[in-house]
């Protein structure tokens, strides 16, 4: 007999989902991933852009419901199909209404799926169009603390409003500068697997007030229900673990995560 997977925790307080994929989710209708996001207070989502093919996907999904949101953007591993073209439909529609990020961007040196000099200058690019329309950013970085970095750099001036440098598994080096520089981290699932101690490190040392709560569904399902597709309404296991490894209220976590996340995407309200 199999053991009971414990229930999704309901919080009083609402969670902003603010990394999903959801034109990737295949288990579920996306009205049922949708309506069971709502029963457990998920109050937005935020469903990323990753390339050329999904961009208008996902503004199509931004249209779904009032509290779905989106971002436009080319992720690394797709950076070699970057083009004049995508760029100009990125820049269209990054100040659009239910738009809220350019992203999801960055560096990939773990999978090397597109030429590490393309992935730095589809990365600046991406930047600039985020400076140029003063759009927070969404980053991707995986073993690529480095050139991470010394990109930000560039853009310390011109990039106003910042953003989240999502998924965060790189190191300590990274982390500070993102953190001294007003940077967002992002945390998922990831967060209470075994092995992760790295990563529960970087939550310990990052401020509450600049740590978001994401799934990166459909990736990267949390303990208990590790083994099946992610979704955005596990994202309660996500902030119980962040309170966990902080050893702050729970309250605490889900009432800043929240106005963190507002504060990053939804500055007007």
């Amino acid at each position: 007999m199999s053991k009971k997977r414990r229930d999704i925790p309901v919080f009083d307080h609402p969670i902003i989902e603010t990394h999903c994929h959801l034109d990737y989710l295949k288990d579920r209708p996306l009205d049922e991933t949708l309506a069971q996001s709502e029963r457990v207070n998920i109050e937005k989502v935020i469903t990323i852009a990753v390339a050329p093919d999904n961009l208008a996907k996902v503004r199509e999904l931004s249209q779904v419901a009032p509290w779905v949101y989106g971002t436009q953007g080319i992720h690394p591993h797709e950076a070699e199909s970057y083009s004049d073209a995508v760029e100009e439909e990125i820049r269209a529609h990054a100040g659009d209404d239910k738009i809220v990020a350019v992203g999801e961007i960055g560096l990939d040196y773990f999978y090397d799926n597109a030429d590490r000099e393309v992935q730095r200058q589809v990365f600046r690019r991406q930047l600039q169009i985020a400076s140029d329309l003063d759009r927070p950013v969404v980053i991707h970085s995986r073993e690529a603390d480095e050139d991470t970095i010394a990109i930000l750099k560039e853009f310390e001036q011109s990039l106003t409003r910042r953003g989240v440098i999502h998924s965060f598994t790189s190191g300590p080096g990274l982390a500070q500068y993102a953190l001294d520089q007003g940077w967002c981290l992002g945390f998922n699932g990831i967060t209470t697997f075994n092995k992760a101690e790295n990563v529960r490190d970087i939550v310990r040392m990052a401020p509450i007030e600049q740590i978001l709560l994401e799934t990166d569904a459909p990736f990267l399902t949390p303990v208990p229900y590790r083994g099946r597709e992610n979704a955005p309404f596990y994202l309660p296991f996500v902030a119980e673990k962040i309170a966990e490894v902080k050893d702050l209220p729970l309250d605490h976590v889900l009432s800043t995560t929240y106005q963190n996340s507002l504060r990053t995407f939804f500055p007007q309200r």
